[in-house]
């Protein structure tokens, strides 16, 4: 939907004063990262509104199809972030005024929007980013190089980090992160990362298998010097 039609209709799509942020994570050389777009001076998460005729996971698909262009993205939701003063009206205005478009104190998207976060765990190889109407880039950030961000945004991140450590000690999700085939080496670096603590190899790898949920693929990964362990992909 283009912008003019945005302002001027949108409050006849989309639910009034409720929105969708996500925390879009990916890894990437021993480093977790998140996904930004760039909205004048500081940068937001991707996010969007719920259309009246959607339920509210068939928006974050939607939205995450938007941003990514993965057609089935794994997500879960995070919290619901709603402060008195939640608006982005200044935000807009200042990209209305820098590309020279009409401006009105009465556009809808300009009242305080209590958002609904989720955070979603991609495979960057795969994921394509796509910046939104008002956004000028859009770019992965470190989550220990963040730059700055708009409103509550920070706190929505910080809030998800927190989040994946816990739920990444209590099911298996984290091999959203990887290629569809990994070794139990690359997967023990990658629960090393999130948790920010070592981990033994061996307790790890009897942990992980001691699930089944995992195939041992019959052949051996051949582009690493040294030893060449065994790639694995979930079961179907």
């Amino acid at each position: 939907m283009e912008i003019k039609k945005i302002l001027e209709e949108g409050a006849d799509y989309f639910l009034p004063n409720l929105s969708i942020d996500l925390v879009i994570i990916g890894y990437e050389a021993g480093t977790l990262k998140c996904l930004l777009l760039k909205l004048g001076q500081k940068w937001v998460l991707p996010g969007g509104y719920i259309k009246r005729t959607e339920a509210v996971d068939e928006a974050v698909v939607r939205i995450l199809m938007e941003r990514t262009r993965l057609s089935d993205p794994h997500f879960k939701f995070l919290s619901v972030f709603g402060a008195a003063n939640r608006n982005f009206d200044q935000e807009f205005k200042h990209y209305f005024d820098k590309n020279g478009l009409e401006w009105r104190d009465d556009y809808w998207i300009n009242e305080r929007f209590v958002t609904l976060a989720h955070y979603s765990l991609v495979d960057m190889a795969h994921t394509h980013p796509v910046p939104g109407e008002f956004d000028e880039a859009v770019k992965w950030f470190s989550f220990d190089e963040l730059p700055e961000l708009w409103l509550d945004h920070q706190s929505i991140i910080e809030s998800a980090r927190n989040r994946l450590k816990e739920d990444s000690k209590k099911e298996l999700l984290t091999y959203n992160l990887l290629p569809s085939e990994f070794t139990m080496p690359e997967l023990h670096r990658l629960h090393e990362t999130i948790l920010e603590q070592r981990l033994d190899r061996s307790r790890f790898q009897k942990k992980m298998l001691a699930t089944g949920q995992f195939k041992r693929l019959p052949k051996l990964k051949k582009d690493a010097p040294g030893s060449n362990p065994y790639q694995y992909r979930l079961k179907k």
